[in-house]
């Protein structure tokens, strides 16, 4: 019913249109606000709006404000919307192939590749167009959120640890597959649900990066905050077919430069983010017990995890297996060409440093 209401109260007030003969692009995250997709979404506001002269306003729409992710996707598909974040965890039902970012030990631990993952791979972004075009979206970027932090009611060192643990996912076959291949009950939830269902002991952990898990209070709820290495939170920011491709040759080149100006923005913000909100949470609960788990005992889970990205085809359709053997390649050409920069002699006044 909430659906209905808002869809209709959107359909009222006019697609894309403001009053004063203005235009109103139409944004929605599935975060809060002040998380990094509300960050993203205000920067890119602001840019937009001064870029224009004031000539296109953007309203942004927190989680909530337009009910769960999935309605929020089928309001963009519709286009009551025109602009959105969709995480691969939700729209992954729509599009299996990007379930592949949701794999554990796919993308890499280092941020540098992320980043040189998400900002350099032609190839991983014209799979990406393809894919999103068969659902008439258009891809726009993928913005990275940091890493994935369990937080837990007991400790977790290894796979046993996760024996009969109630551990909340979001509704994709990918994490349910992943968690389920260590032991875990996994149940999925919707976000706004897991600080009750932690507290009523309806779940006994769950996941996020640590921005996340600061500013929906999770800590609070559990007991221990684990650093595995075995997953970079991402999402995607999308725009509506229709919507796009009505956009004339000056409103197009201000989307898209937009978008490119915010790739960098948004990587340290996620930086900054979780490193700040990690020591709130230390201040605010000084007992939180955080494990970093060794190389030996990921070793343990990554072979878990390798069970489940050899089914993916299975998981994913007949593209799945495809897709993400294009991602596995980039990833490791990402790493290459950072360590190329990193180990690359300096020069100075004809000496090698």
């Amino acid at each position: 019913m909430l659906f209905l209401i808002v869809l209709l109260a959107l359909h009222a007030a006019g697609c894309g249109s403001a009053g004063g003969g203005g235009t109103t692009w139409r944004f929605a995250i599935e975060e809060i606000q002040g998380s990094v997709q509300d960050a993203y979404a205000q920067e890119f506001k602001r840019l937009v709006e001064e870029d224009s002269g004031g000539r296109i306003g953007v309203t942004v729409y927190p989680y909530g404000t337009l009910g769960t992710s999935d309605q929020i996707t089928e309001q963009l598909h519709l286009g009551a919307i025109q602009i959105a974040t969709a995480s691969p965890g939700h729209i992954g039902k729509l599009i299996p192939e990007l379930q592949a970012f949701l794999l554990h030990y796919v993308l890499s631990e280092d941020p540098r590749v992320n980043r040189e993952l998400i900002g350099g791979s032609t190839r991983l972004r014209q799979a990406m167009n393809d894919l999103y075009l068969r659902k008439d979206f258009r891809f726009l970027t993928l913005l990275p959120e940091g890493e994935q932090v369990w937080t837990t009611k007991r400790p977790v060192r290894e796979p046993a640890d996760f024996d009969g643990m109630k551990f909340r996912v979001m509704t994709s076959p990918v994490l349910l597959e992943s968690y389920a291949a260590y032991g875990a009950n996994p149940t999925p939830l919707p976000y706004a649900e897991v600080y009750s269902a932690l507290q009523l002991s309806m779940i006994d952990g769950q996941v996020n990066p640590v921005f996340a898990i600061e500013e929906m209070s999770f800590y609070e709820v559990t007991d221990y905050l684990i650093f595995p290495g075995h997953s970079q939170s991402v999402t995607t920011v999308v725009a509506n077919g229709r919507f796009l491709d009505s956009l004339d040759a000056k409103d197009r080149e201000l989307l898209n430069r937009t978008v490119e100006r915010l790739d960098d923005y948004i990587f340290k913000v996620q930086e900054e983010y979780n490193t700040a909100r990690l020591q709130i949470i230390r201040e605010k609960k000084s007992d939180v017990k955080v494990i970093r788990l060794t190389e030996q005992q990921r070793a343990r889970f990554r072979e878990k995890a390798g069970d489940v990205q050899a089914r993916f085809g299975a998981l994913a359709g007949p593209g799945g297996k495809q897709f993400l053997e294009l991602l596995l390649q980039e990833v490791e050409a990402a790493r290459r060409r950072v360590s190329a920069r990193t180990e690359a002699p300096r020069v100075k006044n004809g000496r090698v440093y």
